[in-house]
């Protein structure tokens, strides 16, 4: 399992966590250039641009998604064609209108002109076996000690043991930054807002998935990681 990257653990506090992320920069790096070299090859609009997300690494998709928060307004969750091209633009996604409005009209089922943005990126995320999706919610839930579904830098508080951080060590960051740094890889690179949801967890493991091929290598990967 070349592809996972597991940074900085601590082996007499194993009772805590003290690695940096599961897959994180060399791991993106890879799948970024799978995902363009892909691109080249599928002609399906929706995986078209399913891999221009990918390519931008694991939070592409999900920072999509924040890029069409900021333009839902009136908070409806639904966008209209005009809304949808604008986000793609303003995300660089290269996407022309004949190919923007046929994702667009798949999405539309009911031809309302308007589509939900929340199950447009769930059916854009790399589709995953349910076994994946379950071994990822055993980490949320980890993570999540007061369980309401968010998990913010006080749920980080007893799982995460930051004191073993190097940056901590040699006093770059207090242990808030250090929580902060751990809950921004979850993050949209533009959007960073400390609290990681269901939904990003769920997309930036999507995009971690995408690049392991079997299920037995992504568990083993995600229970070393979170120690499950």
């Amino acid at each position: 399992f070349s592809s996972v990257h597991l940074v900085y653990v601590n082996p007499s506090h194993m009772n805590n966590l003290t690695f940096q992320m599961p897959g994180t920069a060399r791991h993106d790096r890879e799948m970024a250039i799978q995902a363009k070299r892909n691109l080249s090859k599928t002609t399906d609009p929706v995986e078209r641009l399913r891999l221009q997300c990918l390519a931008k690494g694991s939070a592409g998709i999900k920072g999509l998604g924040r890029v069409f928060r900021i333009m839902d307004d009136d908070n409806s969750r639904t966008l209209d064609f005009k809304e949808f091209i604008k986000g793609l633009h303003d995300y660089a996604v290269m996407i022309d209108k004949e190919e923007a409005q046929e994702i667009f009209q798949i999405f539309d089922k009911d031809g309302s002109g308007t589509i939900d943005f929340d199950e447009f990126l769930v059916t854009l995320r790399p589709p995953m076996s349910n076994a994946r999706k379950e071994i990822i919610m055993q980490a949320f839930r980890k993570l999540d000690k007061t369980g309401d579904g968010v998990v913010t830098i006080e749920d980080l508080r007893g799982v995460y043991n930051a004191k073993h951080h190097p940056k901590y060590q040699n006093g770059d960051w207090t242990e808030d930054q250090v929580f902060r740094a751990f809950l921004d890889n979850f993050d949209s690179p533009y959007d960073k807002d400390g609290k990681v949801t269901v939904e990003e967890f769920m997309n930036y493991y999507a995009g971690v998935s995408a690049s392991i091929d079997t299920d037995v290598y992504f568990i083993i990967m995600m229970k070393n990681a979170w120690k499950l």
